[in-house]
């Protein structure tokens, strides 16, 4: 046999072709989907798609005008079957791609390590070189760590067009692409190119949509992947990073302490799905309970994966090595009494702590536990209890030179116990003010309190819930009946204690009050729970009170933003209220919407009215001696407050983060940052760095840099009423333009697609008020316009120029804005972004699907002349010609995949219009709906952040 020659692995350090592998990995999974295809769909087919793929990368890259016309020919000419397969070939392109970049991303970021390069930006070691810079102690590091909540919230919306299947398949891809970096010899690498031939093909025949609508149990166990992909071993291993790199930094005496309990859990996750009922029917009492059911299975599953493991590992014999007493009495009390293992102390607890764990799942409802016990074992009452456990063997561990046993499981099994609990992430709860205040006014005209308790002014509403909140008694009668959605409110809360009680206090926590716009929206939840037992006041109990849940307002729409401080200042002077913030640490936590804002005011307009909300939100809270924890509901695209968290972490405003704070993960973009567990943990740090550098770093607060930010400031005012009478001129003002926006763009035919429980909109109506602001972006960006990332930036800009009589000053004031101001970096940063992957040739495809000729011109006109004054604008104050100048491996990105997007774009404008005519005439080709929906799955894959 001929020797097996060594295949090396890729080379990942030279400057001058970083992007060869990612190229090579690109064509690698380009040509095995080509082998699929043709292997599945035959050779004619394959020339078809390889056809189109050449022609468009011609037109995208050459701008070459026939190609353009060759590339409509061929589209047109397709047949249903033909369009269905190439449709499938270039969204699997888009998912393929995506991996291979993932897979990149973690090769550049191995190459600065092995370089020893410094620290990159948004890593903890340069936050921590920062602030050590900047004569920050270890001793306020520390303090942060201790003190601080950072918690990614993940939510379900309807933009989440991943199916769990398809996600395992390219889970199983990346792993076997990122193979391909190490050593292989030639028969090594052939086995890994044939494996991923046949999870490509795998792909292939998984379908991507999903037949039936989307329900919230499917939300629940798509959410739960991430779990098992990433968060369950990657945030116990970035404590393990931070700590590590904060001893590095600011090495300290031992002063006894537990390394391994040095910092508390500081990171925790957070879920809406199977709480959130804001809009969506689907969600009550039963989704909380399987919700949390399903999440403590996930858990106790890896738990109990995770100690057996330990069982094996553990093997240290008494006769060589001694333990503790404490686990001598752990191992006393286990159900294995083996005379195998008689010398063996610390398995024999681990057998104790499998069969705890095995009861406690029981308890829980668990019905199928991997492994059988060995016998029988008394359940958890807490977590802490298993936390306590854990922590004998690793106390033992330490004093008897087994540190090193401690580190590569015991260790991350003991955070992973603090973090996620039996609970695994806290759920919050969600309704809107206007189902709350349905339902008290049924309660107090039942009670014969008060028979028209909506139509009251708000003092009287306050005046009236301050009262009862008083009472001793209760308005609930179980003699009495109630609508269907009292009974329903009612039996949510009273679940929410019984799920406290059974999981803990940390899995349900929060409870958060959509469109909150008067201080009653606020008294009415916290009588709500008074009525259900989660809230304890001197009158109904004869102490102080104290409450089980923060209630939290949610302030969107921009009229709301402008009223947050006022009504929280209101709220927080009520000695109830403060006595219940007393009793929450002096914190209080306040969440803002950045979709409905942008939806009703616009891009710079939201951005502006949340940035001034967060200063006087601060003013306001330090006034009253109460810490504020902001939660931000941002969204994936930019549009909803999207773009790189860390940067907008930091441009956030001096003494709004203090190390709180809690964010919103949505839609496609959980996949893009946590399907990958090495780019899961990079993301995650990300969120630490960025909120300890905004935590901790000094902000200049000398008069001569407040007073430039206090000009920054009035330009920005006038620059938001400038933008927002843009914007609100063309979406709410112009005649005609909601049917423009229904016809020219994908809107009706995602609300028909199963990527969600929730429906696309508030109400069976056509307004643009009544619809989410989820699908509107997505809309936007399904056809290329991502109008609510830019749209009125440029008229603002460009009459702001024109109303003063120095130009050349005005323009050098935008410049120094740009250079000094975070906020504004961040703004045009992020909007640069967008206008990269906005493409109005593309564009003008879909406008074409508007019937009325005068309309669809004079709109799209509009759309075009303002996307041009953005354009130059933009170049005019960042200096740069080029989009993204700043960010050459996004630009590259986008420039080598959207020559693959542009025939989905085209496909699905051509199958829109086949379906709107066959809908018109009510026949219905459901493979005409099918390439529709397969179409917007891989456009979205594409743009990745479009959710």
């Amino acid at each position: 046999m001929a020797k097996q020659l060594k295949t090396p692995a890729r080379a990942t350090t030279p400057s001058t072709n970083k992007d060869a592998p990612l190229k090579e990995d690109i064509r690698l999974l380009g040509r095995l989907l080509g082998d699929v295809l043709r292997d599945q769909q035959g050779d004619a087919v394959f020339q078809i798609v390889e056809t189109i793929r050449q022609t468009a990368v011609r037109f995208r890259r050459e701008a070459d005008a026939q190609a353009g016309a060759e590339l409509n020919k061929l589209l047109k000419k397709l047949t249903k079957e033909q369009t269905i397969s190439v449709v499938r070939a270039f969204s699997y392109f888009s998912h393929l791609a995506n991996i291979a970049e993932d897979q990149h991303h973690n090769r550049r970021r191995r190459a600065h390590l092995l370089a020893g390069s410094e620290a990159q930006q948004g890593s903890i070691a340069y936050a921590l070189e920062k602030l050590h810079g900047a004569g920050v102690t270890g001793a306020a590091v520390r303090k942060f760590f201790k003190d601080a909540l950072i918690a990614p919230v993940l939510t379900a919306h309807p933009t989440e067009v991943q199916r769990k299947s398809i996600l395992d398949a390219e889970h199983e891809i990346a792993r076997l692409l990122a193979q391909r970096d190490l050593p292989m010899t030639a028969k090594e690498r052939a086995e890994n190119t044939e494996r991923i031939h046949a999870r490509v093909t795998t792909l292939w025949q998984t379908r991507l949509l999903r037949y039936t609508k989307l329900t919230v149990e499917d939300e629940i166990n798509n959410a739960l992947s991430y779990y098992r992909m990433t968060f369950l071993r990657e945030l116990p291993a970035l404590y393990e990073d931070i700590e590590g790199e904060i001893a590095e930094q600011y090495p300290q005496r031992s002063s006894g302490s537990n390394t391994y309990r040095d910092l508390p859990s500081y990171v925790q996750m957070g879920s809406w799905i199977g709480g959130d009922r804001d809009g969506n029917p689907n969600v009550n009492a039963g989704t909380m309970q399987l919700a949390l059911a399903r999440q403590s299975t996930t858990i106790l599953d890896f738990y109990l994966e995770e100690v057996h493991a330990l069982g094996a590992e553990l093997s240290v014999s008494t006769f060589l090595a001694g333990v503790s007493p404490e686990v001598n009495a752990l191992a006393e009390l286990s159900p294995d009494t083996s005379p195998h293992r008689a010398d063996e102390q610390y398995r024999r607890a681990l057998i104790g702590i499998y069969a705890r764990l095995a009861a406690t799942a029981r308890a829980f409802g668990a019905i199928n536990i991997l492994r059988q016990e060995v016998g029988p074992g008394k359940p958890y009452q807490a977590a802490t209890e298993f936390s306590a456990d854990l922590l004998i063997l690793v106390d033992s561990l330490k004093a008897r030179h087994g540190d090193a046993l401690i580190k590569p499981r015991l260790a991350n099994l003991l955070r992973a116990s603090e973090i996620f609990g039996f609970h695994l992430a806290t759920l919050d709860m969600r309704q809107s003010s206007d189902v709350h205040e349905r339902v008290l006014s049924e309660l107090f005209n039942r009670a014969q309190v008060e028979s028209a308790y909506a139509s009251l002014p708000e003092d009287k509403k306050i005046e009236l819930l301050l009262a009862e909140l008083n009472e001793p008694r209760l308005l609930y009668s179980p003699y009495i009946d109630y609508s269907d959605e009292t009974n329903s409110e009612l039996t949510i809360l009273r679940t929410a204690h019984d799920i406290r009680q059974r999981y803990g206090s940390r899995a349900i926590r929060n409870y958060i009050i959509s469109h909150t716009e008067t201080v009653s929206d606020l008294l009415e939840v916290l009588l709500l729970q008074r009525e259900t037992g989660l809230l304890r006041t001197e009158a109904n109990h004869g102490s102080a009170g104290a409450g089980e849940l923060m209630v939290i307002p949610l302030f969107e729409t921009i009229p709301d933003l402008r009223l947050a401080a006022t009504i929280m200042e209101q709220v927080m002077a009520i000695p109830l209220v403060r006595k219940l913030i007393a009793k929450q640490g002096d914190l209080q936590e306040v969440m803002l919407g950045y979709s409905d804002s942008n939806k009703d005011g616009g891009f710079l307009t939201s951005n502006w009215e949340l940035y001034k909300a967060e200063t006087q939100l601060v003013d306001v809270f330090n006034h009253a001696g109460v810490k504020l924890r902001l939660f931000h509901g941002r969204g994936g695209t930019v549009g909803r407050g999207g773009g790189p968290s860390y940067e907008a972490i930091l441009a956030q405003p001096a003494g709004t983060v203090n190390g709180q704070i809690r964010l919103t993960e949505q839609g496609e973009i959980i996949a893009s940052k946590f399907s990958n567990p090495e780019i899961g943990r990079r993301n995650l740090a990300l969120l630490v760095a960025a909120t300890l550098e905004a935590s901790l770093m000094p902000h200049p607060s000398d008069s001569k840099h407040m007073k430039k930010l206090a000009e920054f400031e009035n330009v920005m005012d006038e620059l938001s009423e400038l933008a927002y009478q843009a914007y609100r001129d063309l979406v709410y003002e112009t005649p005609g333009f909601t049917d423009y926006f229904f016809s020219a763009t994908p809107i009706a035919e995602i609300s028909e697609l199963n990527i969600g429980s929730r429906p696309a909109s508030r109400k069976a109506t056509r307004r643009i008020e009544d619809l989410r602001a989820i699908p509107w972006g997505f809309s936007w960006g399904q056809c290329r316009l991502l109008l609510p990332g830019w749209y009125g930036f440029g008229s603002a800009i460009e009459q702001w120029l024109a109303q003063g009589e120095n130009k050349a000053k005005r323009v050098a004031t935008l410049r120094a804005m740009f250079a000094e101001w975070p906020f504004f970096a961040t703004l045009l940063s992020n909007m640069d972004m967008v206008l990269s992957k906005t493409d109005l040739a593309v564009a003008s495809r879909y406008s074409e699907m508007v019937v009325d000729k005068k309309l669809r011109n004079s709109i799209f006109k509009r759309i075009v002349g303002e996307h041009e004054r953005t354009s130059t604008c933009l170049t005019l104050i960042n200096g740069k010609k080029e989009r993204l100048a700043n960010n050459p491996l996004l630009a590259r990105s986008i420039k080598n995949r959207f020559a693959y997007l542009d025939p989905l774009n085209h496909l699905q404008v051509e199958l829109i219009k086949r379906h709107r005519t066959e809908m018109r005439d009510g026949k219905v080709d459901e493979r005409v709906r099918r390439g529709i929906h397969l179409s917007i799955n891989g456009i979205a894959a594409g743009l990745r952040n479009t959710g």
